[in-house]
């Protein structure tokens, strides 16, 4: 099962939400709202009992997509994190450690959001088996993402 967890400012409608569900129209892209603990229990309601679950989250989305990860890796397959935001405060309440499942990580070099010299060493310490990627685009992605292999990196 794929699902899209998308930023903390942007909704299943948002640009990256469109365009994979138009390519994957089996693929969840629900909407979250609130703090990131509320966000979490929506996406824990939607993929409670789901093995082999592909998770692709973009900024906070990412930070989501993190923590389900080390709470459930045995109901993850894959992971793909997009610009993800590893950095943000509220990811010091989540107990740290380490997991293998395999992990493509993209970030842009001109990222001032997620800033790759903070998000990629916290991403080293998290993620045993990961595919890192820096792209001259900023936070958004909005110049590379289009181009990115999906199918590929969506593969189960």
């Amino acid at each position: 099962m794929k699902i899209f967890l998308h930023g903390l400012e942007s909704s299943s409608k948002g640009t990256k939400a469109v365009f994979l569900g138009d390519r994957f129209p089996e693929m969840k892209i629900p909407d979250f709202t609130g703090s990131l603990s509320e966000r979490m229990q929506s996406l824990h309601a939607i993929l409670a009992g789901q093995n082999n679950i592909i998770l692709i989250g973009s900024s906070f989305g990412g930070l989501m997509a993190t923590i389900f990860a080390m709470e459930y890796p045995d109901a993850v397959e894959r992971i793909v994190l997009l610009a993800p935001a590893l950095n943000f405060p509220e990811f010091s309440n989540y107990k740290m450690q380490q997991i293998d499942i395999p992990t493509w990580m993209i970030i842009g070099r001109d990222d001032t959001v997620t800033p790759p010299e903070k998000v990629v060493p916290m991403a080293g310490k998290i993620f045993a088996n990961l595919h890192y990627t820096e792209v001259d685009d900023d936070h958004r992605l909005a110049g590379t993402f289009r181009k990115y292999d999906w199918e590929t990196l969506l593969s189960e």
